[in-house]
């Protein structure tokens, strides 16, 4: 127990060392990019330059601009048409799941699960399952890594990183090209396709470096965050049978659940879901009890005070997550899983503002957020509909909160699948669908 959390004390030790020294050095450098631009002010002008950020080194504004590509990718539109894709895709998933003989690893899974779903789903990427298995390899390589110390040495996890970094944008360059020259078929219009679209209204076309980077940044935000609230909302689905058997009660309520079966594959809108008052207090409860990161940092625009004391302009701050749900005064029983305290009748979340803050808050909230909700309402659905599931071992995991929480080796869980009248299929009937898909 000592070594763990010496162990544990050192990773964070490494983390917070790594995040410091990229806050300070892209502080200093972009101090350093606003003094070369003011200093090319035409002096026989009394007039000042505009006012303004000059954006970072080298990329300018284009984060900016990408910002507003992505608020576009995240649209009630784009959701929309994401939605029967997305179901699709867990659809397959969870059947694959119950016809393991074995338990599975929950986090492992869910991992490979938001993976798919961004490389099929976002990026509309026709990759054979085989070259798509490699390449989740390599992408847990590279994730694996993002946090090391940049010392470029032979066997560090920052060569690791960036060898993997290299295979993946190789790989990606080619489903790239692949997607370009084939635009028949498609009944959507897929992230990849906004972005470059968007590009275009702008007088820019992205150069193939600029597609690759595009691409990496919209798997990796779809990826980790949101296997780890998956995996929690299958573990408190556990341990909560009474929550499980209420979400079945909204279903059938809402004639999603006809004796017992769902009739909606593939069918699901946006408007059904947020129609489930009750499935929406599940998933807000799961994001406030297990927020997947700690928090974040912000840099002090303006002087200001807290509690007495001074929080002085320039500052590097760091907001937590956890412990504002922790210590909020409008949550009763904070460590209890209640996902009533959401219900229209309590309403805790409502009785302050910035006590809820699961993807951040103000101007630099999450862009993907609505995609995650949809995907984890559309989880936590078929879940209730189609699967029956059971821990496979004698007690609940401990969590870990480094990178993301997420359960300590995993979550093993046996799946089973249900017909139609919700009664458990024969493993012989398993395999035949199984063959079918």
């Amino acid at each position: 127990m000592l070594f763990e959390g010496l162990e544990l004390v050192s990773a964070l030790a490494t983390l917070a060392a790594c995040l410091v020294s990229v806050t300070l050095l892209l502080a200093v450098s972009q101090q350093l990019w606003q003094l070369r631009w003011a200093a090319t002010r035409d002096k026989s002008c009394k007039l000042p330059i505009p006012k303004g950020s000059m954006g970072f080194p080298l990329i300018g504004e284009t984060g900016h601009w990408l910002l507003q590509v992505f608020s576009k990718i995240f649209s009630h539109e784009a959701l929309e048409s994401y939605l029967p894709k997305i179901q699709l895709v867990i659809q397959d998933t969870l059947r694959a799941w119950s016809s393991q003989p074995e338990a599975i690893n929950v986090y492992q899974e869910a991992q490979r699960l938001t993976f798919r779903m961004a490389v099929r789903v976002l990026l509309g990427f026709s990759i054979p399952e085989e070259d798509l298995g490699n390449l989740f390899e390599v992408y847990q390589q590279f994730v694996e890594n993002v946090f090391s110390l940049p010392v470029d040495l032979p066997f560090s996890g920052y060569r690791r990183g960036i060898q993997a970094r290299q295979i993946l944008q190789k790989g990606l360059e080619k489903a790239i090209r692949e997607k370009l020259q084939c635009t028949q078929g498609k009944d959507y219009s897929d992230a990849l396709d906004i972005l470059i679209e968007s590009s275009k209204e702008h007088g820019k076309e992205m150069t193939m470096q600029e597609l690759k980077d595009g691409t990496l940044e919209l798997i990796f935000a779809a990826y980790a965050t949101t296997a780890s609230a998956s995996t929690s909302l299958i573990m408190q689905l556990l341990k909560h049978p009474a929550v499980l058997e209420k979400l079945r009660e909204e279903l059938r309520a809402q004639g999603l659940l006809h004796g017992g079966g769902c009739p909606c594959e593939g069918t699901l809108r946006l408007d059904m879901l947020s129609g489930l008052r009750y499935l929406d207090c599940v998933i807000k409860e799961v994001m406030r009890l297990f927020t997947p990161v700690s928090g974040g940092y912000r840099t002090v625009l303006q002087t200001f005070e807290l509690d007495g004391f001074q929080i002085p302009k320039g500052w590097s701050v760091m907001y937590s997550i956890r412990d504002t749900h922790d210590t909020a005064p409008v949550f009763k029983d904070v460590n209890v899983f209640d996902p009533d305290r959401f219900s229209q009748a309590r309403s805790e979340d409502k009785d302050g503002r910035f006590h809820y803050l699961p993807f951040g808050g103000g101007v630099r909230t999450c862009l993907g957020k609505h995609l995650a909700k949809l995907f984890l309402k559309v989880l936590a659905v078929e879940l209730a509909s189609t699967s029956r599931f059971e821990l496979a071992t004698r007690t609940f995991p401990r969590i870990t909160l480094v990178p993301v929480l997420h359960p300590v080796d995993g979550l093993s869980v046996k799946f089973f699948g249900l017909d139609s009248n919700q009664n458990e299929i024969l493993p012989e009937t398993e395999a035949m669908l199984s063959a079918t898909v």
